[in-house]
């Protein structure tokens, strides 16, 4: 059964991003997203998603090392966004 956070995370990426050429199942839940060439992404979409991440889930990625450790793939941004829910720093 597909994890619900992972494939609302995909769609919010597309979406945001404007991924005109990609599908939310194109998007591998492990794959860096902004180190792979794969999806052509940089420091503006880096900062876009991060504006968009927060809006929509009330969370802070405030440090570049927070968000380049939140930002690493959609199964490390899901992580993060589980371990603020949960309360545990992430």
């Amino acid at each position: 059964m597909p994890d619900p956070l992972i494939a609302r995370l995909k769609i919010l990426i597309v979406d945001t991003l404007r991924l005109e050429d990609v599908r939310p199942e194109d998007i591998p839940d492990d794959e860096p997203l902004f180190e792979s060439t794969r999806f052509g992404l940089d420091s503006v979409d880096a900062l876009e998603l991060v504006v968009r991440l927060e809006r929509e889930f009330g969370i802070r990625i405030s440090s570049s090392e927070k968000s380049r450790a939140a930002l690493s793939s959609v199964s490390g941004l899901a992580a993060f966004i589980r371990a603020h829910e949960s309360g545990q720093p992430a």
